[in-house]
């Protein structure tokens, strides 16, 4: 039962065009497990906007897999769903859909989109933040 969380990581990072005005970005905070091919946690799509698509906060589950070859290793899907509220005056709110993938290297460096409620993103930057693969145990 111990070996279910071998290998658990944490993996920190960004999707999209960072520094470009108006450009939506997802912050993402997930565990990885690759013995289980999972991968949970949190995503934060951020833009200079005003309204309900300023800030949005999406819990998310995945799957991970190797690819074995060429430059990107590794393919990352993620879901999730978050409340979305009409803006005013309309009263109300849903449950929108998130879905992101990405095309990546062993450091979570490379290639991916993602969309939410009226906005797809395709091939845009992803980074990862620095000291990435720290051991969770």
């Amino acid at each position: 039962m111990t070996d279910l969380l071998a290998g658990a990581y944490l993996a920190k990072g960004t999707i999209g065009n960072v520094g470009t005005p108006g450009a939506p970005i997802a912050s993402f905070s997930l565990v990885v497990v690759p013995s289980q091919n999972s991968v949970s946690g949190t995503v934060v799509i951020t833009q200079a906007i005003s309204g309900p698509d300023g800030n949005i906060v999406v819990p998310v589950t995945g799957k991970i897999y190797a690819t074995g070859f060429g430059q990107f290793t590794q393919v990352v899907s993620l879901q999730g769903q978050y409340v979305h509220s009409f803006p005013p005056p309309a009263i109300g709110a849903f449950l929108a859909d998130f879905d992101a993938h990405l095309a990546i290297d062993g450091a979570w460096n490379g290639t991916g989109g993602f969309s939410y409620y009226q906005h797809n993103i395709e091939n845009v930057p992803v980074k990862a933040v620095a000291n990435l693969q720290a051991e969770l145990a």
